[in-house]
C-alpha cells in the first residue's frame, strides 16, 4: 500500500514573486534616475570641479571646504546661503500658508453635510483649474500685467490713482507679493481637493451624531473633522514645505533670474542654478543641494512631529 506523504513537508504555491516582479520596474527605475544621481551629488560635493573660461578646474578632492565657503561670510558679512533660505522661508510662508487655510475653509464648505451644495464637480474642475497652467506661463502673465506699461498700471493712472507707472519689480514688497499670490493661486485648488476627498472619506455617521448631541459647526471641525482629517494635512503641509524649499519657475522668470531687488527674491535653487549656469561648479553645486536636502529632512520631520502629536 502507498503511503500518502507528510501534509507538512508539501510545498506550497508561493505567489510572493510575483509581487516583487511587478513592483521591480519602481525600483530599478528609482534606483537609476534618483537613487544614483543623490549619491553622485553627495559625492562630487567633497570635490573642486567647475570651469574658469576655457581651463577645467578639477576634479580635486576637496574634503569639507565647500560647505565651509558656504557658510563663510563675504567681505560685508553675509552669507549668501542663509540670506537665501530666510528669502525662499518668507516666500514660502507667504504662498503656502494662505493656501492650506482657504483650501481648508472652502474643502469644509462645499462637504457640508448642513448646507449641501449642488454642483461639486463644477466647483472641483474651476478650482482645479489654475494647477494647470505652467508656473513659467504664469509668471510671464504677470510680468506682463504688473509691467510699467502693463494693464495695471494703465488702469491705475486712468482712474487717476496714480500720477506715474508703480515699479512693482523694483520694490521688495511688491515683487515677493506678487510671487506668493501666484503661488497660492497655482496650488490653493491642488490642496483643496486633497482636503475634500480627506473630509469626504470620514464616517458621515459621526457627523450626525455631533449634530444630534447639539454641536456648533466650530465644535464639529474641531473635535470631529479636523482631527480625522490630520493624516490628509499633514501630508498636504509636507508636500507645500518641500514645493516651496524648492521654489524656483515662479521668481526665476518673474524677476529673469535676478532676484530683484537686491537678490531680495533669490531662492536656494536659484542660488543652487547659478553656480551651475554660470562656472558649472558642480562641487559646490553639489554642498548646496546636499544643505537643501538636509534642511528639507529636518523641517518635514519638526512638521510631522508637530502636527501629530497626541495631547495629554
Amino acid at each position: 500500500m502507498k503511503r500518502l506523504a507528510d501534509p507538512r513537508k508539501r510545498k506550497g504555491i508561493s505567489y510572493a514573486k510575483w509581487g516583487y516582479l511587478f513592483i521591480a520596474p519602481f525600483f530599478i527605475v528609482y534606483g537609476l534616475f534618483t537613487l544614483v544621481p543623490q549619491v553622485m551629488t553627495i559625492y562630487n560635493s567633497f570635490f573642486e570641479n567647475y570651469r574658469e573660461g576655457l581651463k577645467q578646474v578639477g576634479p580635486n578632492f576637496v574634503g569639507l571646504d565647500n560647505y565651509i565657503k558656504l557658510f563663510t561670510p563675504d567681505k560685508n558679512g553675509n552669507i549668501d546661503i542663509l540670506k537665501y533660505a530666510w528669502n525662499t522661508l518668507v516666500l514660502w510662508v507667504g504662498g503656502a500658508v494662505p493656501q492650506i487655510l482657504v483650501a481648508l475653509l472652502l474643502a469644509v464648505f462645499f462637504t457640508s453635510y448642513r448646507l449641501n451644495i449642488k454642483g461639486q464637480q463644477f466647483f472641483k474642475t474651476v478650482i482645479y483649474m489654475p494647477n494647470l497652467i505652467m508656473a513659467s506661463a504664469f509668471s510671464m502673465l504677470f510680468f506682463t500685467l504688473f509691467s510699467n506699461s502693463g494693464p495695471v498700471n494703465q488702469l491705475l493712472t486712468q482712474m487717476g490713482w496714480i500720477d506715474q507707472p508703480i515699479e512693482f519689480f523694483a520694490q521688495k514688497i511688491t515683487v515677493r507679493g506678487l510671487i506668493c499670490l501666484m503661488n497660492f493661486l497655482l496650488w490653493f485648488g491642488n490642496t483643496t481637493i486633497l482636503l475634500m476627498a480627506g473630509i469626504m472619506g470620514i464616517d458621515q455617521n459621526l457627523f450626525e451624531a455631533a449634530n444630534i448631541d447639539g454641536a456648533s459647526s466650530l465644535q464639529v471641525f474641531f473635535k470631529v473633522t479636523l482631527p480625522l482629517l490630520m493624516p490628509i494635512l499633514v501630508y498636504t503641509v509636507i508636500t507645500a514645505m518641500i514645493g516651496g524649499i524648492q521654489m524656483f519657475d515662479v521668481p526665476q522668470v518673474l524677476t529673469n533670474g535676478a532676484g530683484t531687488p537686491n537678490r531680495t527674491s533669490t531662492t536656494l535653487v536659484m542660488y543652487l542654478n547659478n553656480y551651475l549656469k554660470t562656472s558649472k561648479n558642480y562641487g559646490m553645486s553639489g554642498a548646496i543641494s546636499v544643505v537643501i536636502f538636509i534642511i528639507t529632512g529636518l523641517l518635514s520631520m519638526v512638521v510631522y512631529r508637530s502636527l501629530t502629536r497626541k495631547d495629554d
